[in-house]
């Protein structure tokens, strides 16, 4: 897979990381849209700024509720997975989770989509300090988180 080359460090290896994973293999669709992911994660709140990240999380299918603490996390995570299908047409979830399910979804985004996300990675790109995360990860780490980003960025939005 394509996205092995961005998940496991900054993008992709995170709590976040996991529950977004565990929440698309809930889901128990073989396509989702980025705009219901935004909705029933609370993204759909924030209107593509992503600096803090209050209340998201979401209601798994037994009732159950999950919690994502930084919503630049989710962004990245999620600008890979729309690389990878872009690239591949689907992920699969049971490979980025290292799990014998061969589960794979499809996530699809409207051009408008692409275009924020573009703009809210070049926002992080430029300004990663200024980001709720920074609470909890070193200067360094950030800059170079923001680095990654910028290269998954560029690879998405050409």
């Amino acid at each position: 897979m394509y996205i092995e080359k961005y998940w496991g460090n900054y993008i992709g290896g995170t709590d976040d990381s996991l529950t977004l994973l565990d929440y698309l293999m809930d889901k128990q669709k073989a396509e989702i849209s980025l705009s219901e992911i935004f909705a029933d994660t609370g993204l759909d709140q924030l209107n593509w700024d992503f600096h803090v990240s209050p209340n998201l999380g979401y209601t798994d299918s037994e009732g159950m509720e999950h919690d994502f603490y930084y919503a630049i996390d989710l962004i990245t995570d999620l600008a890979a997975l729309l690389l990878e299908c872009s690239l591949n047409g689907s992920v699969s979830l049971g490979e980025l989770l290292e799990d014998e399910n061969k589960k794979t979804v499809r996530i699809t985004f409207t051009a408008e989509e692409k275009n924020a996300m573009n703009k809210a990675l070049t926002h992080f790109i430029k300004e990663p300090l200024t980001y709720d995360l920074h609470e909890m990860v070193p200067d360094e780490d950030m800059l170079e988180m923001a680095e990654e980003c910028e290269n998954l960025r560029k690879e998405l939005c050409k």
